[in-house]
């Protein structure tokens, strides 16, 4: 069999069907052997990020691997923003990457990818020779699940028509491990602290994304009679419980904050305890801290607690419910009704509508878009601006339908994990963009959601301007000029690219628009127009 083909037949026997990526001299055929050899689908991009961005959305969508690919050289240097945002956002990816033949050593192309790669934070991940590929890509992918990072798999171009023996690697494919369930004796300061609160918030991060694990904290929090928190990434896990504080940290809304600042415990499950969910560790004060994870180095990470508990978040609910039970504790009876009805009466909508007839504002946008679009959906934001009243008004079924790309506080991420979550999820998908990262990241793979015929709706606030930077100008009361742009009118380029394209300037012309949408037989795009001067 020809090397081309073993990495083909090896990815399949990992359980790869999808790969995102752009064909160069050194993965071309390795692709082609993918498709008609093991029956896989490839998501042509139009530029090498995009690939690995689209297989960011992949695997956040699915909970599965993401996969890859491109050739050699400037081809992954194309890759680098993409990956520092891959592993700061703990995404199990594997980018097979082409490299040049050694003794080529005046290709054009030449550099050393291992240097290239490992400032990124994604690990390395050589292929040695034309008969251990397989157990190479097997090494690879475990690598990318254990280390819950992007992992590089390195392949020399001169390999790819080589014979070699293939010897299949599924039974080395990679299984979850069991759930760690932590001994009693463990729990013991924990316990302790939950037993004596009189005020105890719980507060939920991604490691309660499992169903189980989110009954089983949900079942605590009432057994201790505690409201509900998530953190960014956990958010509208606890949608629709009445003690549902919503987002723990600098977004929360006031009653969730007039709550943490009475409560005297807090015990977070699966939750890093980071700057922004403790406001910089001001939320935590006064409070007795439990922390409960099953990453060991995520436990007192961020900020100093009380007592930490390693061990998957479910199984440790469920051991300290035990435990309150057998110790016959009340619940606290913090989560009142009083607080329920307080949360249920607060509305979103609760402001001033800034827009004009030209101009719309963000919020007002949002509200009816949240609305009207598919609840059971993939929401993925891009940076800018406009993301915080996104963070705290549009809502998803489950946070795994959610994702945002701010890890590494780049612009222009947006589309490629739109484009990885509509092939993925299997759902209707939403992306919010600002017009500079549309213009930066978004406009080169619009056509690739059009060619792949994925359904994917894309709302552009646009302000003309690199948002940021003009409230900078502003706020020293100088001229904001530089910041802005006069670009093109986007709605004729959407057309263009095969999309639909329309232009919104008040919200008569959002409704027309939103009224549409449900008759879409290709990719959206609503160029919302936005006062620079006038975001909330």
């Amino acid at each position: 069999m020809l090397f081309h083909e073993a990495i083909a037949r090896s990815l399949a026997d990992q359980g790869v069907t999808e790969i995102f990526g752009l064909l160069g001299d050194a993965n071309l055929y390795m692709m082609d052997s993918f498709v008609k050899v093991t029956g896989g689908t490839f998501y042509s991009v139009s530029n090498e990020a995009g690939g690995v961005l689209a297989a960011n959305g992949y695997a956040r969508a699915t909970g599965g691997l993401g996969v890859a690919t491109v050739t050699h050289g400037p081809a992954l240097t194309n890759t680098v923003t993409a990956l520092v945002e891959s592993v700061r956002e703990r995404t199990p990816l594997l980018l097979v990457a082409g490299d040049t033949a050694v003794v080529d050593n005046e290709n054009f192309q030449n550099i050393s990818q291992r240097d290239v790669v490992l400032p990124t934070g994604a690990g390395f991940e050589q292929v040695r020779s034309v008969d251990t590929a397989c157990e190479d890509v097997a090494v690879a992918v475990r690598r990318a699940f254990t280390e819950q990072r992007p992992i590089v798999l390195n392949v020399p171009v001169e390999f790819q028509w080589q014979e070699t023996t293939y010897t299949p690697a599924s039974g080395r494919r990679w299984h979850a491990p069991q759930p760690f369930v932590p001994s009693l004796g463990s729990l013991d300061a924990a316990l302790g602290i939950v037993a004596s609160a009189k005020r105890p918030v719980v507060l939920a991060g991604r490691g309660v994304w499992d169903e189980e694990a989110r009954a089983a904290v949900l079942r605590f929090a009432r057994r201790i009679g505690a409201p509900v928190a998530t953190t960014l990434r956990a958010r509208d896990l606890f949608r629709g419980d009445p003690h549902n504080l919503g987002v723990h940290g600098t977004l929360s809304h006031q009653i969730a904050l007039d709550t943490i600042d009475k409560a005297d415990c807090l015990v977070a499950f699966g939750a890093s305890l980071n700057k922004w969910t403790t406001a910089e560790g001001a939320l935590l004060d006064g409070k007795a801290v439990v922390q409960v994870d099953s990453d060991p180095a995520a436990l007192g990470r961020h900020q100093t607690v009380d007592a930490v508990v390693h061990g998957d978040s479910g199984a440790v609910a469920d051991l300290l419910i035990e435990q309150l039970d057998e110790a016959e504790i009340k619940p606290t009876g913090f989560a009142t009704p009083e607080l329920a009805q307080r949360l249920s009466e607060r509305s979103d909508a609760d402001f001033k509508d800034l827009g004009t007839d030209t101009t719309v504002d963000i919020r007002s946008a949002i509200l009816r878009i949240d609305a009207a679009f598919p609840q059971d959906r993939s929401l993925v934001f891009d940076a800018g601006r406009f993301i915080f009243n996104c963070f705290t008004m549009f809502h998803v079924e489950h946070p795994r339908d959610y994702h945002h790309t701010i890890n590494f506080g780049s612009i222009g991420l947006g589309m490629g994990n739109a484009i990885g979550a509509a092939a993925g999820g299997g759902k209707p998908t939403l992306l919010v963009t600002g017009d500079g990262g549309f213009m930066l990241g978004g406009l080169a793979e619009f056509n690739t959601a059009v060619r792949h015929g994925l359904d994917l709706v894309v709302v552009m606030f646009n302000d003309s301007a690199y948002g940021a930077e003009h409230i900078q100008f502003r706020n020293k009361e100088m001229d904001p000029t530089p910041s802005m742009f006069d670009w093109p009118e986007f709605a004729p380029v959407a057309d263009a690219l095969g999309g639909k394209g329309y232009t919104v300037r008040n919200l008569a012309e959002l409704d027309a628009v939103l009224a549409e949408l449900p008759h879409r037989d290709r990719p959206v795009l609503i160029d919302i127009k936005v006062d620079p001067d006038r975001v909330a």
